[in-house]
């Protein structure tokens, strides 16, 4: 496979930055492969899993929103939040996870702090699939 340019970009800096043979991300329509050459693309990812494949190798990260930027020189994810599967802190997750079901019970929310408390649980169950959980 031809490899193209990659970068993905948290708030705290490059996760990746190099050459990747392929690359599957989730935006918010469903999953879209993209390869060397792929034609100019831009997207709203969703919170799911990040597959990149580099020299027979593929590496897996928890992405947490963010968008894709496909061009002729190189592609771009800037990512809310992206962590790779094995450097997630799976206790911190499970954290997350306790927390954000307590809240949802709360028959008090309002509209605004239920859609926050889902984003919250579906993150960190995506962190808990993409660590192996």
């Amino acid at each position: 496979m031809t490899p193209f340019k990659l970068e993905i970009i948290t708030p705290d800096g490059f996760l990746y930055d190099g050459q990747a043979d392929s690359l599957i991300v989730r935006t918010t329509v469903g999953d879209k492969g993209i390869l060397a050459r792929h034609e100019p693309y831009a997207a709203a990812l969703g919170t799911g899993k990040i597959r990149v494949m580099s020299g027979g190798r593929t590496n897996v990260a928890a992405l947490s929103s963010g968008v894709i930027k496909v061009g002729t020189d190189k592609t771009v994810i800037l990512a809310q939040s992206c962590e790779w599967s094995d450097r997630i802190d799976k206790k911190r997750a499970e954290e997350a996870k306790r927390l954000a079901e307590e809240r949802l019970a709360d028959p008090a929310l309002s509209a605004k702090e239920l859609a926050i408390a889902e984003f919250k649980l579906r993150r960190a169950l995506n962190r808990l699939d993409t660590a192996g959980k």
